[in-house]
């Protein structure tokens, strides 16, 4: 009998063996996967995957290494019978039907991966991670290539090299035999006993390369809290939790292009009302020093309690509790080395630092992250005018463009961005344009990242707004109720605006790091949300042109401010 769609007169279908891993530089951190697929006969290596995933957890990354290494297996074979082989329980496991799926995260993944072939055709293995050093060094390479913000190349990949996969190493063998892999040379008979009847013995690890550890020996308990809201030193937007909001020199909120400058009082700093210093984004000396910390320090990457990315030689990390508190004792774990019994026990270790701060679960799965971008400058910006949705829809000046190719270039450095959404207005979708062309990304427009619309008053600077409505505004200015001279947005119904597309965003991106392209209205209203602060809290935030900010959505529904008007990359 032939399994189904297979040709009778091409012989039995080909069996390959498909090793995958993945891992964060943090759990959730900077993250990638690797997986292999091998002929079961040969050894040989067939086939290599690899890519950097932006920040994620463990668990993601190892999910996201199986689908790839299960779909590289397909293309090579879709009538093959595949024997995967990880280091992950707990990914084995379920896909095993032994352990239920809880997490969120991980069902569609799981669900992706056992569509990939028919029910049947593959099995599940559990391996210590010394015999899972080839689609772990893919891995490294994916997070190494990211940290450099480059892709990953096979071209470039010594992964078969470094395992003794190389052509060269499997002729020295006769071609029977499976070369080096880092658990020892396998004879053919070796090889055809450990892809016959479960249980079948694996040669021990080689006892003079150590398997890289997952983790620190001694993991240290993250300086800040990485609950919802928490806050702290200024750090990297996309940084894992631990990174928090930073303290900016505080003005107003209405974009205004650089903001009206008669509600912050003047260009000098009078004060303006509502004990705030301004209408909008004042480009001016206090804005230049970008994101504080609340000891008055600049801004910096890798702050206390952020995850930056680890040297070439940190391997994927530990699995989340639950898997790794299973021990040596869970299915498929008969003849493990002392070696991986000593990663499983720094896992657990790591596991409990992690869960340690109590403000909720242990393990909410890696948060949605906004990375909120305001565009660069337009010939409005300097004016100080009005600009919003209803008016002239300004493009970028040549200082804009400037901008945008600063932030652009920091952004790849970091790594971390996974997708573009960007509002729909000229500004913000050349500011994206620019961005996504350094990133190697699609640019997604969302019309709920729109600037206000400032009715009457677009255009207009906000003296001139005071000489001509002075009435209107105001009302405008003490209540978000109110609506700009001509039916224009109220800030009430921008916050509702900004909420519902928060809400469909999060959903559309969970667990993964995303660039939103938008104006001062929108991106103060994500920090006033995820703050609980009240509409007032607008006049008191300066936000400059092309500065970023970010807040993470955990699946509890908390949200995290982590930065806030850095405009580090700009200097």
């Amino acid at each position: 009998m032939t399994a189904a769609g297979a040709d009778p007169e091409a012989g039995p279908a080909r069996e390959f063996v498909v090793e995958a891993d993945g891992g964060s530089r943090g759990n959730p951190g900077p993250a990638g996967y690797g997986a292999v697929v091998l002929d079961a006969a040969t050894g040989e290596t067939l086939a290599e995957a690899a890519e950097y995933l932006g920040v994620v957890t463990n668990n993601v990354a190892e999910y996201r290494g199986l689908v790839a290494g299960l779909r590289a297996a397909r293309e090579l074979d879709p009538d093959a019978t595949v024997r995967v082989r990880m280091d992950s329980k707990l990914v084995v496991e379920q896909m095993s039907g032994r352990w239920k799926i809880k997490h969120p995260d991980m069902k569609p993944l799981a669900a992706e991966a056992a569509r990939v072939f028919p029910p049947g055709r593959v099995t599940y293995e559990w391996i210590p991670r010394a015999e899972n050093k080839h689609a772990d060094r893919l891995a490294n390479e994916a997070m190494d290539a990211g940290a450099r913000g480059e892709r990953w190349s096979p071209s470039t990949s010594t992964a078969d090299l470094d395992t003794g996969r190389s052509a060269g190493g499997r002729a020295a063998t006769g071609g029977g035999a499976r070369a080096g892999t880092g658990t020892g040379a396998e004879t053919g008979a070796a090889s055809a006993a450990r892809t016959g009847a479960p249980g079948a013995a694996r040669p021990p690890a080689e006892p003079t390369v150590p398997a890289e550890p997952k983790v620190p020996a001694e993991p240290t308990v993250p300086a800040e809290p990485t609950a919802p809201g928490a806050t702290g030193s200024a750090a990297d937007p996309t940084a894992a939790p631990g990174a928090s909001a930073s303290d900016s020199a505080g003005t107003r909120g209405a974009e205004a292009d650089a903001g009206p400058p008669a509600a912050r009082g003047d260009a000098t700093g009078a004060p303006g009302p509502a004990g705030g210093r301004g209408a909008g984004a004042v480009e001016g000396p206090a804005a230049v020093g970008g994101a504080r910390s609340a000891s008055g320090g600049s801004a910096v990457r890798g702050g206390a309690g952020a995850a930056g990315p680890a040297g070439p030689e940190a391997g994927p990390r530990p699995d989340a509790a639950s898997e790794a508190a299973a021990g040596s004792g869970a299915p498929g774990s008969v003849g493990s080395s002392t070696t991986s019994q000593a990663a499983a026990s720094a896992d657990v270790r790591a596991a409990r630092t992690v869960a340690s701060p109590g403000w909720g679960p242990p393990d909410m799965g890696a948060p949605a992250t906004f990375v909120l971008l305001r565009h660069g400058e337009t010939p409005l910006t300097p004016q100080k005018r009005f600009s919003g949705s209803g008016g002239s829809d300004p493009s970028l000046s040549a200082a804009g463009r400037e901008q945008a190719e600063k932030v652009a270039a920091s952004l790849a450095r970091r790594g971390t961005v996974q997708a573009i959404v960007a509002s729909p207005l000229a500004r913000t979708r050349e500011t994206a344009g620019i961005v996504a062309a350094r990133l190697g990304l699609e640019v997604a427009v969302e019309d709920g990242l729109r600037e206000t619309d400032f009715g009457a008053w677009e255009g207009l600077t906000f003296g001139e707004v005071r000489e001509r409505y002075p009435d209107d505004l105001n009302a405008w200015l003490s209540s978000p109720d109110a609506e700009p001279t001509g039916g224009g947005e109220s800030f009430a119904a921008t916050g509702a605006r900004v909420a519902a597309t928060r809400d469909r965003l999060v959903a559309a991106y969970a667990g993964r790091t995303v660039l939103l392209v938008s104006h001062v209205t929108p991106i103060k209203t994500f920090v006033r949300l995820a703050l609980g602060a009240p509409p007032e809290s607008l006049f008191r935030m300066e936000l400059s042109a092309a500065s970023l900010s970010a807040v993470a959505y955990y699946a509890d529904g908390g949200a995290s401010v982590r930065l806030f008007n850095d405009t580090s990359h700009l200097r």
